[in-house]
């Protein structure tokens, strides 16, 4: 499985906390937001995370303009937290873009990969 680092800001801090809360089955790499949008959209990745100060502009703006809103979601923004049941219904969606502050990384990288790892184990398929 393949992860692709975008957003503005801590690009290295989350590719480490994706690190710590993956397995080995979890490839993780920093890119541009255009590389890693297109990434996704190739099949070359299947998730993109990215943080900024609001959760919803530079961290996922591009991915949105290139996959599509209906591929995009924002799980954390200033004064909203992530939320465990939310990243879940997002995945199981087939949500593949994640927006969050940056204040939130701590919270919002190990939800995430949780969720994703969670219906890798259930299922075994990625996508």
């Amino acid at each position: 499985m393949k992860i692709v680092i975008g957003g503005q800001i801590d690009k290295k801090v989350i590719e480490q906390l994706v690190q710590l809360c993956s397995s080995e089955i979890i490839e993780v790499t920093i890119q541009s937001d255009v590389q890693a949008a297109m990434a996704i959209k190739t099949g070359e990745a299947d998730y993109y995370l990215g943080a900024c100060y609001t959760g919803g502009g530079g961290a996922i703006a591009m991915a949105i303009a290139i996959l599509g809103s209906e591929m995009c979601v924002t799980v954390s923004t200033p004064g909203r937290r992530p939320d465990k049941n939310s990243i879940e219904k997002a995945i199981t969606q087939g949500k593949k873009a994640f927006g969050f502050t940056t204040d939130h990384k701590e919270e919002a990288v190990p939800l995430i990969i949780g969720a994703i790892t969670d219906k890798f184990n259930k299922t075994g398929v990625i996508n």
